[in-house]
C-alpha cells in the first residue's frame, strides 16, 4: 500500500530482531510500515537468510566488497565505516526508503547518511541508555559491563540515530532484573524478548 512507511533493516547477525519486525509486519492488518530492503555490511549474517524466505531484497555491502581486498586492507576503520555508510545511503535511496532500522548491525553510521535521514533511523541497544553506551558497547561487551558493575536491572532501548555513538534521543526502552547469579548468557536470554517488542514499538512510533 502507497501509504505505508518503506523500511530498510540493517543487520550485521542473526536477524531475531528482523524477523520480530517481518512477523509484526504479516500479522497486524493494520501494519503502518512495509520493510522493502535488507542489507548486510557481512555477508554470512542469517539475518539475510531470514529475508530471503520473507521474499525481501537483500544486499551485502562490506569494505572488501566496496573497496576491494587490497583498499580495505589498507584503510582506516573510519574510512570503512563510511564506504559502508555512503553504500547503505546509495541503497537506501535507491528503494526509496522512508526509514532505516538499525537491527543488531555492529557498525555505526557516519557521514552523509546520518545527516539525509536524520529523525528517520533507529538502532536497538542492549542496555538502559544513556548507561552502557558508546564505541565498543555492542553484544556481550554490553551485558558483561552490566554485571560488571553490579547493576540491579537491565534491558534495551530504541533510540534514534545522530552523529554521536548511543546518543539519540530515547524513543521506548523495557526493563528486566539482574539476578545475583546472572551471566551474560541468562541476562541476555532475559532481555533478547523484550528486544523484539522494543523494536517493533520503536518502529511504530516513527512511522506515527
Amino acid at each position: 500500500m502507497a501509504d505505508k512507511k518503506r523500511v530498510a533493516v540493517l543487520v550485521s547477525g542473526g536477524g531475531t530482531n528482523l524477523q520480530a519486525l517481518i512477523d509484526y509486519q504479516k500479522s497486524a492488518a493494520a501494519c503502518p510500515y512495509q520493510i522493502v530492503l535488507v542489507a548486510s555490511n557481512t555477508k554470512n549474517a542469517y539475518a539475510l537468510e531470514r529475508a530471503n524466505k520473507a521474499g525481501i531484497p537483500s544486499y551485502v555491502k562490506s569494505p572488501v566488497g566496496i573497496l576491494g581486498k587490497e583498499k580495505a586492507a589498507a584503510s582506516s576503520r573510519e574510512e570503512k565505516m563510511t564506504a559502508v555508510s555512503d553504500a547503505m545511503l546509495a541503497l537506501c535511496k535507491e528503494n526509496k526508503a522512508d526509514i532505516i532500522v538499525l537491527a543488531g548491525y555492529l557498525s555505526v553510521l557516519s557521514g552523509a547518511i546520518v545527516q539525509e535521514y536524520s529523525g528517520r533511523i533507529i538502532n536497538l541497544h542492549p542496555a538502559l541508555l544513556p548507561k552502557f553506551g558508546g564505541v565498543g558497547m555492542w553484544g556481550e561487551n554490553v551485558h558483561k559491563a552490566v554485571l560488571a558493575a553490579g547493576e540491579k536491572e537491565s534491558g534495551c532501548t530504541v533510540h534514534l540515530v545522530d552523529a554521536g555513538c548511543d546518543t539519540g534521543k530515547i524513543l521506548v526502552q523495557k526493563r528486566v532484573p539482574v539476578m545475583p547469579d546472572d551471566t551474560v548468557e541468562t541476562l541476555y536470554a532475559r532481555i533478547a524478548p523484550k528486544e523484539h517488542e522494543a523494536i517493533v514499538e520503536g518502529l511504530l512510533e516513527l512511522c506515527k
